[in-house]
């Protein structure tokens, strides 16, 4: 299943888009943009889909998405069944967010928490309900109102734990990509796995590309990546193999292979370890998500008057 493309209006005069979305159940409206997204989801529980990462979420969940990334919220109930599913949506570009903290160095934090974003962030409990007591602001009628809201959530998410959400995958084309925040040689290092994944990679081929002892790559590897080579190569590949999975009919056999997996049994086991289901249940997931919503799309015809679906077979539909 693609993601559709959404082209997000800023308008002339605003550097952040804010949605207040109000709707009886949380549609799958599975779709990437350019921009960094920031939501808040409230009065909801269902499914969340950031990239390959499937997970339940519950009151207050609020969740970065970093540009191109695809994701969706798919609601099953309400918490308070007599009042209507929220999100407060937050669009910006991260170029002029980076730009600011240059000039400003009260601003730092930004650059590191972006950077955290990569793969997607779901804050800690407490962050959403922190969210809260800005919402009148966000949703003001002055754009520098809402700038300057937006800006101090940002700030205090800067500082506060989160946990990244995607593999670092095929999902876009940037995503798992050296971020310019890493030396040299483990940028080196992360291009070829990138684009090499789906073949046998040694160690000693990596030393080799980084211009460092195999030692001392596997250290500094964990020391900026958090994690061991091996253990990243394995996720940028199951990474691919769930884009793959969602994007495409293709026999599970095959992905595998293209994946950089020996075997389908090697794969079924390493990709079930990952995310606790078999790659069949995960593709079942998305098309059983998907199914839901056709059913129940003629009941949901509150859309975003600042988003247009690029997608000739639905019908938009301004809220």
């Amino acid at each position: 299943m693609k993601a559709a493309y959404e082209h997000v209006d800023f308008g002339h005069d605003c550097s952040i888009r804010v949605y207040h979305r109000r709707l009886r159940r949380i549609p799958f409206e599975w779709h990437h943009h350019p921009e960094f997204e920031l939501t808040l989801t409230m009065n909801s529980q269902g499914k969340r889909y950031i990239g390959d990462s499937v997970a339940s979420y519950g009151a207050d969940d609020l969740v970065l998405v970093p540009p191109n990334l695809p994701h969706t919220w798919a609601s099953n109930r309400s918490i308070d069944d007599a009042e209507p599913e929220v999100a407060i949506v937050i669009w910006f570009d991260g170029a002029w967010v980076r730009r600011l903290a240059d000039v400003c160095p009260e601003y730092n934090g930004l650059c590191d928490l972006l950077r955290r974003a990569a793969c997607g962030l779901a804050f800690e409990d407490g962050a959403g309900t922190r969210m809260r007591e800005h919402i009148e602001r966000l949703l003001s009628d002055k754009p520098r109102v809402r700038l300057q809201a937006a800006l101090d959530v940002l700030d205090f998410l800067s500082e506060l734990p989160a946990t990244p959400l995607a593999s670092p995958s095929g999902f876009d084309a940037r995503t798992g990509t050296p971020t310019g925040h890493e030396p040299e040689q483990i940028n080196r290092v992360l291009a070829l796995i990138e684009t090499q994944f789906s073949r046998p990679l040694r160690l000693s081929t990596l030393a080799r590309a980084s211009g460092l002892s195999e030692r001392s790559l596997t250290r500094h590897f964990t020391q900026h990546l958090g994690e061991s080579v091996g253990r990243y190569i394995t996720r940028v590949r199951i990474g691919h193999a769930c884009r793959m999975l969602t994007d495409t009919q293709t026999p599970i056999s095959v992905i595998a292979t293209r994946s950089g997996f020996p075997n389908v049994a090697n794969f079924n086991r390493q990709f079930k370890a990952s995310k606790n289901m078999t790659p069949l249940e995960f593709r079942q997931q998305f098309a059983g998500a998907r199914s839901a919503e056709e059913e129940s799309a003629a009941r949901l015809t509150e859309r975003s008057p600042s988003l247009q679906r690029l997608e000739k077979r639905r019908v938009k539909v301004e809220a």
